[in-house]
C-alpha cells in the first residue's frame, strides 16, 4: 500500500493546511524539493502567498512540515500501536517498506539523498520524533507484557529507529547482492534479537 495524497473531492473537502501540505507533497513527489516554493505551492494548492506565509516562513519549513505530516500517515497506516515485540517487529518493518514506497520520501531516497540524511541523520527531526514516541510506547507496552528485555524503552526505540532507518537507506545498494524478500527477513531478525529478553 502506496501512502498518496488526497483525492481532489477529499482535498477540497479538507483543512487548508492539508491541502497545501498534499500540494508540497505532488510537487516534492514530482519535481523534488528544487521545485517546492512558496510562489509554486500557492499556486498548485490554489492559495494566495500571504495564506502559505501565514503558516510557514519558507519552503525549508513547508519541507518539514510535509516530512512531519507523510510520517504520521505512515504510522496510520501501520496501524494502532504495537502490543508485543512480534506486533513492534512486524509495524517497524511494515513503516520502512510504505517509506521507500511513498512518493515524497521515495523521491528523496531515490533522487535526494542527501536531503534526506539532511533530515534524516544529522538532525532528529519531527517526522522521526513522531515515530520514536509511536515506538516507545509500543516497546513500554511490550516490556510490561514481557515480551521486550528489560532498558530504557526510549534508548532501544533510538537503536530500532537507527537499524531500520539503516536499512532503509541502504536498500537500493544492498538489493544487489541480497534480494529483497530475504533483506526483510534480515531486517526483522535483527529488531527481534535486539529487542528480545
Amino acid at each position: 500500500m502506496t501512502i498518496r495524497n488526497a483525492s481532489p473531492e477529499t482535498s477540497r473537502e479538507a483543512s487548508p493546511e492539508t491541502r497545501l501540505l498534499d500540494a508540497a507533497g505532488e510537487l516534492v513527489a514530482t519535481r523534488g524539493t528544487r521545485g517546492l516554493s512558496i510562489t509554486e505551492l500557492a499556486r498548485a494548492a490554489g492559495f494566495s502567498r500571504p495564506t502559505v506565509y501565514r503558516r510557514w516562513e519558507s519552503a525549508d519549513d513547508v519541507l518539514r512540515a510535509l516530512l512531519l505530516h507523510r510520517a504520521q500517515l505512515l504510522l496510520a497506516a501501520i496501524g494502532p500501536e504495537a502490543a508485543d515485540r512480534s506486533t513492534i517487529v512486524d509495524k517497524v518493518v511494515r513503516f520502512s517498506e510504505l517509506l521507500r514506497a511513498d512518493p515524497v520520501f521515495g523521491r528523496l531516497l531515490a533522487q535526494e539523498t542527501e536531503v534526506f540524511t539532511q533530515y534524516a541523520f544529522q538532525r532528529i527531526g519531527r517526522s522521526q520524533r513522531v515515530f520514536l514516541e509511536w515506538l516507545t510506547a509500543a516497546i513500554e507496552v511490550a516490556q510490561a507484557g514481557g515480551t521486550v528485555r528489560a532498558g530504557s524503552a526510549s534508548d532501544l526505540a533510538v537503536m530500532v529507529l537507527l537499524i531500520s532507518q539503516s536499512a532503509v537507506l541502504s536498500h537500493k545498494t544492498v538489493t544487489t547482492v541480497i534480494d529483497a524478500d530475504a533483506l526483510r527477513t534480515e531486517l526483522a531478525r535483527a529488531l527481534d534479537g535486539y529487542l528480545r529478553p
